[in-house]
């Protein structure tokens, strides 16, 4: 299995980062958000990446092609330039860095990657959003369904706190709780490696608009819904949120 991560967006929401890096490379904790996306496929097995590069994607080339020496301790011998490495991250990733274009929408990008798909079917995300989503179970369902494409469902994060009352008094205070009404797409997906043949080739195919609505409407569309955390990344005060989530040491979308 392999995993599909959008990465191209200019994240114009969150301009007061991505002016000048793209959105998958602000920073969560000390590491960019497509570093804790990533981890998480990992922690189910996966090792094998796609990313669609877009704008700014000379930030995530660059960072990848320097992760050794960027994310451990060095020691350089200036009279040879030999460097060594004193430490090293576990990790045993395989990454594509394509780039799939500047202006190019979703479906368009995830079109483009196809003849870097090796297997029947792989997963696919944005690169700006984290869960605890059980990959395995998703999978799973995925299988069982037989399907061309299936979506996970979430309940989005509320901004405020949920309050138990009991006449005058709080019973229970939740800060930012998942809301209760409503279904969204969530942005973690399994897509069979044959549903990229029906895609439209042209620049503007939306994943969401175009795809996803014309896989729905002949039914191949499956939903697993989730009821866990999930938490985009669209915003300020959503990338705040998370980065009180990391220094605080509750990080729900780590596996354990």
């Amino acid at each position: 299995m392999q995993a599909v991560i959008l990465c191209g967006g200019r994240g114009t929401r969150l301009h007061e980062e991505t002016t000048v890096r793209p959105k998958p490379m602000v920073l969560v904790g000390d590491h960019p958000i497509l570093w804790h996306i990533m981890r998480r496929y990992r922690a189910y097995g996966v090792r094998d990446f796609v990313l669609c590069l877009g704008y700014k994607g000379e930030v995530i080339r660059d960072y990848f092609l320097n992760f050794r020496h960027n994310s451990t301790d060095v020691e350089v011998d200036l009279s040879s330039g030999e460097v060594t490495l004193l430490s090293k991250e576990d990790v045993d990733w395989r990454v594509r860095l394509v780039d799939t274009g500047m202006n190019t929408q979703t479906g368009a990008r995830i079109r483009r990657i196809a003849p870097h798909i090796q297997s029947d079917r792989f997963f696919a995300t944005y690169g700006d959003g984290v869960a605890n989503i059980d990959l395995g179970e998703l999978l799973r369902f995925h299988r069982e369904q037989g399907k061309q494409i299936t979506v996970t469902a979430v309940r989005p994060p509320s901004r405020f706190g949920e309050l138990l009352v009991d006449g005058t008094l709080v019973r229970h205070f939740l800060e930012k709780p998942q809301t209760g009404a409503g279904w969204i797409n969530g942005g973690f997906f399994v897509v069979e490696r044959s549903a990229l043949d029906t895609f439209p080739d042209r620049e503007n195919l939306s994943f969401e608009a175009d795809v996803l609505e014309d896989v729905a409407a002949r039914g191949q569309l499956a939903v697993y819904k989730h009821d866990g955390f999930w938490q985009c990344m669209d915003t300020y005060r959503e990338l705040q949120h998370l980065n009180d989530l990391w220094a605080s040491g509750h990080i729900p979308w780590a596996k354990v």
